[in-house]
């Protein structure tokens, strides 16, 4: 791979990785372009390991030994702390940043064959909760994760920091516009929609893990709003953690964590 010194963040060739804190601008250069930005070594390496394939690598001086050889025939960009810093809007503390090709998208029913714990995301727009919903996938024993049309994406920069890069161990995909038709396609899968929400009537975890289906698919909404009016239609069941202290729910992520743990 070739290996370019650069001085000035101004060069268009760092125009993958200029300001990525301006989150309009990532959502340009992300899905539209289909790229996305792996951070540190550690991830770039998950991320080539999952097959996905550098368009380049920026990396600071003492940082070149660990993130070249993750390049593949992708230029490395070497850039100073203050250029990365210029560059970026922030401190590049992990050393090297990727620009990605974003792979496509595989089906919902190739996703889910065979799966016998999904973990389903609705509409959940902060990154860091599906990073952290990502991570509890993966320690917990989830089999594949499917996030709906408007919820955030879990190749976001702070998704994948969030997640430790777990993002690219699990298996992903987005689900369709519609609960009809996800709902079809996840019962001819198999599997038992199990929404986790406050409602009437809704069984206890601790009992719904007890009689627990073979094949589930736990639904979670974003916080405040939660699960959607579609969503809890398409359920098979209703599912509540009992609290206790006068605390009505959890944040998303630890919601999702314990609810894995508990159908593991």
């Amino acid at each position: 791979m070739p290996v370019v010194r650069i001085d000035e963040p101004a060069d268009d060739r760092l125009t993958d990785y200029r300001d990525l804190t301006d989150v309009a601008l990532r959502r340009v250069l992300e899905p539209a372009g289909g790229l996305y930005i792996a951070e540190s070594a550690k991830v770039i390496a998950r991320a080539v390991a999952a097959g996905h394939r550098p368009r380049s690598v920026l990396v600071q001086e003492k940082w070149l030994a660990d993130a070249a050889p993750l390049a593949g025939d992708a230029p490395v960009y070497v850039v100073s702390d203050d250029v990365a810093e210029a560059l970026t809007g922030y401190a590049v503390h992990r050393g090297a940043l990727a620009a990605m090709h974003r792979p496509a998208l595989p089906s919902v029913a190739s996703v889910v064959a065979g799966a016998r714990l999904v973990l389903v995301l609705e509409d959940i727009v902060d990154h860091t909760n599906v990073g952290a919903a990502f991570r509890a996938a993966a320690g917990l024993g989830a089999d594949a994760v499917l996030v709906s049309p408007r919820c955030a994406d879990p190749l976001y920069r702070r998704s994948v920091r969030v997640s430790m890069g777990t993002v690219f161990q699990v298996p992903w995909t987005r689900l369709p516009a519609g609960w009809g038709e996800a709902r079809g396609i996840l019962h001819d899968a198999g599997l038992h929609l199990a929404a986790l929400a406050l409602a009437d009537g809704a069984v206890p975890l601790d009992a719904f893990a007890a009689g627990r289906p073979e094949r589930v698919a736990l639904v979670l909404g974003a916080e405040g709003d939660g699960l959607s009016r579609h969503a809890m239609d398409a359920a098979d069941t209703v599912v509540t953690i009992p609290m206790a202290g006068g605390v009505d729910s959890l944040n998303v992520a630890s919601a999702a964590a314990v609810a894995l743990w508990a159908l593991r």
